[in-house]
């Protein structure tokens, strides 16, 4: 298993942080747009629920699109909530989202826990490119929320 954490201060209460961040329909602004994220179907704005499951594509290196499934599987409301891949390029992802309140705002942490197939070469590809692609990511989703937060 790999492990990719983060963090982010955010002078927004903790509601407003949680109801933008537990909208999927809120996921193609935070992610980079050459990965092309669209989520397939409709989605309900109600916010995520366990057992709610988010089918999207998206484009996560060379152009290739990739069918991903998640699923919500623990909410803790505007305090954390994990998704987990269940269809996807991984052997395995869950992403945890946490939100505390800190100093006028909410300090949110993510945390993701993600295993790469292909044995060695797959271990040999994400020190290669796959664990600056995700830092790449969320490095992307830090910037768009400083602008739109800030």
């Amino acid at each position: 298993m790999h492990l990719y954490k983060t963090e982010q201060f955010l002078p927004v209460s903790k509601a407003k942080a949680w109801a933008f961040f537990s909208s999927p329909n809120n996921l193609a602004l935070i992610t980079p747009p050459e990965m092309e994220f669209k989520i397939l179907g409709s989605v309900k704005d109600t916010g995520i629920y366990e057992g709610m499951k988010i089918d999207y594509s998206v484009k996560p290196l060379w152009g290739f699109p990739v069918h991903w499934q998640t699923e919500i599987c623990k909410v803790d409301d505007k305090n954390y909530f994990t998704d987990r891949q269940l269809i996807g390029p991984y052997t395995s992802w869950e992403h945890t989202h946490t939100f505390l309140e800190k100093d006028g705002g909410v300090l949110m942490q993510d945390v993701v826990n993600y295993k790469i197939p292909l044995g060695p070469l797959g271990k040999l590809l994400n020190s290669l490119l796959i664990q600056r692609k995700i830092k790449e990511i969320f490095d992307y989703r830090r910037k768009v929320l400083e602008t739109m937060f800030v």
